[in-house]
């Protein structure tokens, strides 16, 4: 029988909506911002798609796989790593050794970047790698779109294609300073399904895309209110509309503007969600992420499903230069709520340029 190891890393993803950009090392400061585990509760999503197929599921007691398999109803598993207290990197590699003394063919875990680097350190090329998203960047090429994504691809293996995926490596530290250090700390082979699977994250910085995000700025500021509040995500497009207001920007966090000045530097979810509710008027303006595509759900975890549900669709501005969006053919929404990501149709507008607009496909499961 096939045999997929399964893992969960329980604390990923929490420093995201709390503004931290990442949980690695500052555990305790989410958990004291009121930051909720997010990777179960996505990996739940995944494998409760897969409780009749007839593979043998591998995992880690407690958090680190057993609960989200029980409360998946998945029928049969078995438990073959034990760890006490609170799951550690050296929890996570070790289960991997044990994985591969088992003879698994595919290792599913949930989590973000931090994660799949522990695993690929162990796991090599040897086996392939499939990742649940449910980290705060992700900018590695192992994840699926989203869990529902996860398992449909899960549903084809052995049968699917592989590729070579790189593994991203992220410096948490500068980026909570606003900072986006990355580098390729290896390759892993992934299961591949277009359209399922996410790319590594593109940077592009040229002239031409300088020249656009002014043309994008220009109108945006012809048409900005001074009693709207505008939420800022991350990015070098929206901070491009930020230096143009007059104003500094987060690059890599949520900022909030509101008559011309920011009002929330760094804004959490708790933040936006205060301000959402007292201010009638609002815009969140957005920019995909890389050649990902991502509108929401990557790197700006702090516009929730709660925040974007009180803001309301109608109200998310997305913008993009045209050099981005041609290397970006689908947009994608990956909030961890899939009613609301279906409430954004099939397609979106996006601000390209000065009063330009190009309508994009947006992926629907």
């Amino acid at each position: 029988m096939f045999r997929i190891g399964f893992i969960v890393n329980p604390v990923a993803g929490m420093g995201g909506p709390v503004g931290l950009k990442g949980t690695d090392g500052v555990l305790a400061e989410a958990l004291k911002r009121g930051a909720h585990p997010r990777a179960p509760a996505r990996a739940k999503m995944t494998m409760s798609l897969l409780k009749d197929m007839g593979v043998e599921f591998l995992t880690c007691s407690g958090d680190m796989g057993e609960h989200v398999l029980h409360d998946a109803g998945i029928p049969s598993f078995q438990v073959v790593y034990h760890y006490l207290g609170e799951s550690t990197a050296l929890n996570t590699k070790a289960a991997i050794r044990t994985f591969l003394e088992h003879g698994v063919k595919l290792i599913v875990f949930s989590g973000g970047d931090g994660t799949a680097r522990d695993i690929a350190e162990i796991a090599g090329k040897s086996i392939p790698l499939l990742g649940i998203p449910a980290g705060v960047k992700m900018y590695s090429a192992v994840f699926a779109i989203d869990p529902q994504s996860a398992a449909a691809i899960i549903r084809q293996v052995p049968d699917v294609r592989y590729h070579d995926a790189e593994i991203v490596d992220v410096d948490e530290e500068a980026y909570r300073g606003g900072e986006l250090r990355t580098r390729i700390f290896g390759y892993a082979r992934s299961p591949y399904i277009p359209g399922k699977t996410q790319v590594m994250k593109g940077v592009y910085e040229d002239q031409d895309e300088d020249r656009a995000k002014d043309e994008i700025a220009s109108f945006i500021l012809e048409i900005m209110q001074e009693d709207t509040l505008y939420i800022l995500g991350a990015g070098t497009t929206t901070e491009h509309l930020a230096h143009r207001i007059g104003i500094e920007k987060t690059l890599l966090g949520v900022d909030a503007v509101y008559g011309g000045r920011v009002i929330a530097s760094d804004a959490d979810e708790k933040t936006l969600l205060e301000l959402v509710s007292r201010i009638p008027r609002v815009k969140i303006l957005v920019s995909p992420i890389g050649a990902q595509g991502f509108i929401l759900g990557r790197g700006s975890q702090q516009i929730s499903t709660s925040v974007v549900r009180k803001a309301g669709i109608r109200n998310i501005i997305v913008l993009a230069t045209p050099g981005k969006l041609s290397r970006t053919p689908t947009l994608y929404v990956d909030t961890g709520d899939s009613a609301l990501d279906r409430q954004f149709g099939t397609s979106i507008q996006v601000i390209c340029g000065y009063r330009i607009a190009q309508r994009k496909k947006i992926h629907q499961n």
